[in-house]
């Protein structure tokens, strides 16, 4: 079975990982086995879309990176262990954003090593 389908950049493959991460981890109904068969997708198409990205007109362009496919998938996997209650995440473009009832998991979200942006009252991350 496939999980991930029509993904043609690495932001669409984050936000695919992390809707489908949200079905599918243990932690959230889902199975182990289902887990490890969405990271394997996740691992081979992110070695694919690594490069690959879109601007705000939605023109792809590449762009090399350094990022791998374990460090989102460990803060992905990390904020789900959290299980912040009234806290949303929202990946857009290369970042992750944490918007909501942060204040009770700041010391958990610093430790994660996101910065707070007072202009959004949200806290991010970027690769």
């Amino acid at each position: 079975m496939t999980y991930i389908k029509n993904v043609e950049t690495l932001e669409e493959l984050k936000k695919a990982y992390k809707k489908l991460a949200l079905k599918l981890h243990p932690d959230c109904g889902g199975s182990n086995e289902e887990m490890a068969q969405l990271n394997n997708e996740y691992d081979e198409l992110f070695i694919k879309l690594k490069n690959t990205h879109k601007n705000k007109d939605g023109e792809t362009y590449t762009k090399e990176t350094t990022e791998t496919p374990e460090q989102f998938k460990d803060i992905i996997n990390q904020l789900f262990n959290l299980k912040m209650d009234g806290v949303s995440i929202e990946i857009v473009g290369t970042f992750i954003w944490l918007t909501g009832n942060t204040k009770p998991y700041k010391d958990d979200i610093k430790a994660l090593e996101f910065r707070y942006s007072p202009k959004k009252y949200a806290w991010y991350k970027a690769p």
